[in-house]
């Protein structure tokens, strides 16, 4: 062994050792920290189903092939930098002698091809990816002028790495391009030196060989064992990187995002939220009848009020800014962006991580573990603009690779301050005094709840326990007392009862579902109206229930049965696709001019509906899509009960909306939300588009109903 082998393999093992040593006890610190969450057992269970979601999202790429190039070159990389551990074994041995390499496998010939294929992709991909990061890096901030402030709120809207960490980044992107650059020199090298014939099996380094050609055998041998060492030394000072910098999520993930596949919410793998993670108290959902707010956490004020799961979800953190680059509130000029929500709580968490765990290991021994004193997050860490900017659409979860739960911190977040601090938005309290008072947002006097029927051909059949009905229809408060959703309402009504469907609804027995008292973060309210309509519900025996609201039907269908609540819920729009195929509704007349079709954000992203409400529409018109629809819809705005909250920042949501529907040259823009029919035709009129016309799906059928009813009268008075 020569002076070059000596020098390289005391190094290359030496450095090894010690970045072992380090990675490991840096990993087993992120493990006490997250630690020091509250409990959470509703991640338990299910292992064999979280097993196979775990490894169909990180090997199929599932999430991150939503964006297709971008995924393609992440699986590439991804896959080079598991699958070519066996060159980095390979590379030891080289260390002590260059002629040396792994048993039956280092220069078998189908290996040598795989490898070569899996690193020229990876070298490819990493490329792609640092052209990626380049082409769409932040605009600079312009510099204000001497002696004036900066402008906090500048940021360029239009980069998805506004708010990243770039040198982590690009530092990861060098690292694997360089043991890529690593691995062709010393393959090429063993090709020159004729350790390798197999031109089928090293397509790449076979013709990369040239460039060795003049070098002699013991340079050959020397640039072997060196590049070695290098590839060695490059690799391990990734982990050691994340040993010495153990907030940086953007190399972490690489090693915790495995374990946040597995323990995401839903163990199929369920990309829709569906219904908001319960307050837990002691990893259970909250009981309030013996709940104590003075012993245990409302929700989250500091950060270890956080569940040992959303402390593993900020550690976690790419920084890609996929969440970010979808988020109507920072679309719309907001402060809040989920990303920088996630690593400003990451941040604090590491901030106080020394502190945090000295005060554990002082509880353990017997003290009280009061070792500082407590940060509010809201205020000091997260301002409140951020908090009450959420629109909850979820759009942040359906594109995070890592599934990352930004909706689920964020109530948590908004529960502490709306039951604890009382500290809210001021336009929220009248619509939770009318919750309280009148059962629903509006204040309505709770019996005009079946004004909206009047005036129709037929009575409406309300449900006391002894009457037959196939669907219960929920008519929800806004279907109830706003004039615009009562002409929706009427429509569903006419349309079944055409259709011979037998429903019937609660009338006056029906109240608010509580979406809008949990979304503000009132669990308590929340769980009260739950219980009320549970109770109803059940009298008169419900078991399939039809609701044109998407928020009643995500809170009836997915969020009711934690109060013993469990039933069949469609929306009007599935129920009515399902009338027209079977020919029991029959539309006539095609609709006139273009249309276009907004997708409720509790209707897709929550519970995946988006062929029905498009099927029904092709029956009698031709749909014109928005640039982003379907997973990719923009919100309206009103979601997360901002429906009844002011919006004094950046453009208006719901404007945002209306000025891509507007764009598409439609003039009629289909729904299926009361919230989204208000706040687009809000939306449109702030537009000076008077001209446009916003309807609910069901009003555009019964029109073509009405014009046979129409066309049948004049064919009789013809006869």
């Amino acid at each position: 062994m020569g002076v070059v082998q000596i020098v390289t393999a005391t190094i290359a093992f030496a450095y090894t050792a010690l970045a072992i040593g380090l990675f490991v006890r840096a990993g087993l610190g992120m493990l006490a920290l997250v630690r020091l969450g509250t409990p959470d057992r509703t991640r338990q269970g299910d292992r064999g189903a979280r097993v196979k979601t775990m490894l169909r999202e990180s090997l199929g790429h599932t999430r991150m092939l939503q964006w297709t190039w971008v995924g393609l070159a992440h699986w590439a990389v991804f896959f080079g930098f598991f699958s070519l551990f066996p060159i980095l074994a390979q590379a030891y041995l080289e260390t002590l002698n260059p002629t040396w390499s792994i048993p039956w496998l280092g220069h078998w010939g189908p290996w040598l091809l795989v490898s070569e294929v899996m690193a020229t992709l990876t070298g490819l991909g990493i490329l792609a990816l640092f052209g990626i990061r380049m082409f769409n890096q932040p605009k600079a901030h312009p510099v204000p002028p001497q002696g004036e402030a900066s402008d906090a709120g500048q940021r360029d809207s239009s980069s998805r790495f506004e708010n990243s960490r770039q040198w982590q980044a690009f530092y990861i992107e060098a690292t694997i391009l360089a043991i890529v650059l690593c691995f062709f020199t010393i393959r090429s090298a063993e090709w020159a030196l004729g350790a390798i014939d197999q031109t089928w099996a090293s397509p790449v380094s076979s013709q990369l060989a040239g460039l060795f050609s003049g070098l002699s055998e013991d340079a050959l041998h020397t640039l072997v064992t060196v590049t070695a060492g290098v590839k060695i030394l490059v690799s391990w000072t990734f982990f050691l990187m994340l040993a010495l910098v153990p907030a940086m999520g953007i190399g972490w993930h690489r090693v915790t995002a495995f374990f946040n596949l597995y323990f995401k919410r839903h163990a199929d793998g369920a990309v829709s939220l569906g219904s908001v993670k319960p307050m837990l108290i002691d990893g259970a959902p909250a009981d309030f009848e013996k709940a104590d707010p003075e012993t245990e956490p409302f929700g989250v004020d500091v950060i270890t009020d956080f569940s040992w799961k959303g402390l593993l979800d900020f550690s976690t953190c790419t920084e890609c800014g996929r969440c970010q680059s979808q988020c109507p509130a920072w679309n719309t000029g907001k402060p809040l962006s989920p990303k920088k929500l996630v690593t400003d709580l990451r941040d604090h968490l590491y901030e106080q991580a020394p502190y945090l765990k000295a005060a554990a290991t002082a509880k353990e021994r017997g003290g009280d573990g009061a070792q500082i004193e407590p940060i509010s997050i809201i205020g000091s860490v997260i301002d409140p603009d951020v908090l009450w900017s959420c629109t909850t659409c979820g759009a942040c979860v359906e594109q995070c690779p890592v599934d990352i739960e930004h909706v689920d911190h964020i109530m948590d977040l908004r529960r502490h301050q709306t039951m604890i601090e009382s500290a809210f938005p001021s336009e929220a309290q009248t619509m939770l005094r009318n919750l309280e008072n009148k059962g629903n947002p509006w204040g309505e006097n709770p019996a005009q709840r079946l004004k909206w029927a009047e005036g129709l051909d037929f009575e409406v059949p309300v449900a006391d326990g002894g009457t037959e009905f196939e669907y219960l229809y929920w008519v929800g408060c806004a279907g109830a007392y706003d004039p615009k959703a009562q002409k929706t309402s009427r429509a569903v009504a006419t349309l079944l009862h055409d259709a011979g469907v037998k429903f019937a609804v609660l009338g006056e027995a029906e109240t608010c579902t509580g979406d809008p008292a949990r979304r503000i973060g009132h669990e308590f309210m929340f769980q009260m109206f739950a219980e009320q309509n549970v109770e109803a519900l059940n009298e008169v025996g419900a078991v399939k229930i039809v609701a044109t609201c998407p928020h009643c039907l995500n809170t009836i269908g997915n969020e009711y049965g934690e109060a013993g609540g469990n039933y069949e819920v469609v929306h009007h729009t599935e129920l009515l696709n399902d009338l027209v195929n079977a020919g029991k509704i029959t539309p006539v007349e095609q609709h006139d001019g273009k249309l276009t079709y907004h997708d409720p954000c509790y209707l897709g992203r929550h519970n995946r509906v988006f062929t029905p409400p498009r099927e029904l529409l092709g029956s009698f018109a031709e749909v014109t899509e928005m640039p982003r629809n379907s997973e990719k819809s923009f919100c309206c705005g009103a979601g997360g009960a901002r429906m009844w909250l002011e919006e004094p920042i950046g453009k208006r949501v719901n404007r945002e909306r209306a000025d891509e529907a507007v764009a598409t040259g439609a003039g009629t823009v289909a729904v299926g939300c009361p919230f989204c029919s208000t706040m687009l035709r809000d939306g449109v009129a702030d537009a000076g588009r008077e001209d446009v016309e916003v309807i609910d799906i069901a009003q555009l059928l019964a029109r073509t109903q009405e014009k046979r009813a129409e066309t049948a009268e004049a064919a009789a008075a013809g006869d």
